[in-house]
This record gives structure tokens, sequence and C-alpha cells, in this order.
């Protein structure tokens, strides 16, 4: 059986991709590392596809404090750049844990941040999944739950975002530009993201025909000498996150003055880890401060059958980063 046929469209620029996008069943195009494989599986059948990859939105600025990425940057030209091995390695360090060199070729920035949950019911057809077929159920709750989240899940939906540059941005508190048919916008990173609540089919706040054009990150050249990105995985690549963490400190006179903390594997956004970085401040780098910040971290964990380990991993996992970022430079 043949599959349903689709109308595309070459974006001739960004007012077009808006104008065009802006229709019903349109999805954008750029890498196409995640649309394609959402295709294939049926969780995504756009009767229009709009072509946004030709698009003049792709620049890497790193000047003057401030790092500014197009949505079309690609993923390897990022972490190649200069500027952001110098002064963003968390940024690097992410991008380099993310899926296979050939996929970092074509994945954008703007569709890393974009990436729908790799939560098994909503790949598989057939199977319940509130977020592919709104009112089916959500078959990980009392099914296999191995992967769902501890954090900002609910009853209808506990998958989780998948994106590790996502969780890197978040703890540089990056901020994204989006426009759209009302004109744009800017926010930060996290606020781009949607809880699931009750509508668990819309994992952003974007509105038909929104798309991103640009993210900044500013003044955080400051915490790239301290900054790390741990990725816990069941394979050493190609392989989603079980948990991840972003950390960065930035010390005086051998206490923390400054911390960023975000996690991934373990909420439906990056899940930014705000108690765990306050506790650190005032206090020198060692085990006892770690591990303060390490149990606020599991603060509130709210595990399934399958899931409760990643409490401890998520644990173990703060405390190993901070570890490799607290100690002597």
């Amino acid at each position: 059986m043949s599959a349903p046929g689709f109308g595309y469209v070459l974006a001739s620029d960004v007012a077009d991709a808006v104008a065009q996008g802006a229709g019903p069943g349109a999805a954008f195009l750029a890498g196409g590392t995640d649309l394609m494989q959402l295709w294939k599986a049926g969780a995504k059948a756009p009767s229009r596809v709009v072509d946004i990859s030709r698009l003049p939105l792709a620049e890497i600025a790193c000047a003057d404090g401030r790092l500014d990425l197009g949505a079309l940057a690609r993923l390897s030209d990022v972490a190649a750049h200069p500027g952001v091995a110098r002064d963003y390695r968390l940024l690097a360090e992410a991008i380099a844990a993310t899926a296979s060199g050939q996929v970092r070729n074509m994945a954008t920035v703007g569709g890393a941040l974009l990436q729908r949950t790799r939560c098994a019911y909503f790949r598989t057809e057939g199977m319940a999944c509130n977020k592919r077929a709104p009112g089916s159920g959500c078959g990980a709750m009392a099914g296999e739950s191995r992967q769902a989240a501890l954090f900002g899940a609910s009853s209808a939906c506990v998958a989780t975002h998948p994106s590790d540059l996502a969780v890197a941005l978040a703890a540089l508190e990056a901020e994204v530009e989006i426009l759209g048919p009302a004109g744009s916008r800017r926010m930060p990173l996290t606020d781009l993201y949607q809880l699931p609540g009750v509508e668990p089919e819309h994992d952003t706040i974007l509105a038909p025909g929104e798309l991103i054009t640009s993210v900044t990150v500013r003044d955080a050249a400051r915490l790239a000498q301290r900054s790390t990105y741990l990725k816990v995985r069941d394979r050493a690549s190609f392989e989603f996150a079980v948990v991840s963490v972003a950390a960065a400190l930035r010390l005086e006179d051998g206490v923390i003055v400054e911390a960023r903390l975000a996690a991934g594997g373990v909420a439906p956004r990056p899940w930014r880890l705000g108690p765990s970085a306050a506790a650190l401040i005032g206090r020198a780098p060692g085990a006892a401060t770690f591990a303060i910040a390490a149990e606020l971290a599991v603060a509130g964990a709210q595990p399934l059958a399958d899931n409760g380990f990643k409490i401890e991993l998520l644990r173990r996992s703060v405390i190993r980063a901070l570890e490799t970022v607290g100690g002597a430079s």
C-alpha cells in the first residue's frame, strides 16, 4: 500500500517559510534526521513539506561574550567552530555525545531542539500513546517504563525529551528567537517546552507556522574551563541518554560563586536543577558539598515500576559531573 501523497515547497525566504508552514498539515524540513524517522514510523504524515534547508539561518557567531547560533547551523559545524570549542566547551561535548558523525553532519540546531521523544510507545504504530493518538492512553504508565520521566510527567504522558544539545543550552541559560505569522519573539529555551499536562501531543509552545530562527547564549565563556556534559547511556554511541548532566562552575578563592546544572533523560524537557545549583554557591567544592547538590537533584522524583534506578543514577551522575568540574584546574 502506498503512502498518502504530500506537497513539497522550497521556501524562498524566511517570510515564505512562515506563510507556507502555517497551513494545516505542514511540516518544516531541514536536516530531516528526525522527521524521516517519524514519517517511517507513522508518527507524522505531513500533507505539505516546507523545505527550509536553504534559508540563510546557519551563521555561527562568537564575539563579545555572546554566542549566536542560526537554527540551520549543522551540529558538526557548531562543535568544530573555534569560538565554541574555546568558550562553550559544554556545547561541544554535548554535540560530540549526540548520535553519530554522519547524523551530526546533517542535523541542525533547531532540529535538535525540536526532536520528538524516543519513547517506544510513541514510535510504534498501534501502541497506546496520547502523544501520538490523543485519548488512546499512555502505554508506559503500566507497561515498559525504564526510560520514563522522573519529573514533570503526568498521567497522560511520561515520555522524556531526547536532545543532548537542549540540556547543555538549558544549563547555560540560552534564549531562542522564534518567528511566526504574528511576528518574532524571544524567550528562555526552557520556556519553549510544554509539560504534558492534559495535552501531551504538544511538546512545545510553537504555533503553526512558527519556527526557531536562532539560539543565543550570553556571557557564559567564563564557565568554559569548569564545564562538562556527562551522558550515561546503554551503549557508547548512537544512543540516547538514560540520564545526562550538564554542569558548569565558577570559583573564586576556592569557593563556588556561580553554578549551572541541568539534567536530561529524566523529564519531558531539559530539566534545570536550580535548587542543586543554588546550594553550591558560597561553598568550597568537595564531597560534602556535591552530596548536598545531588540529594536536591533527586528531590521530588516520581518513579514508575521500571525506572526507579534512575534516582540513584541521577544522584551519582550529578556528583561525578561536579567532581569533574570542581577539581584543581
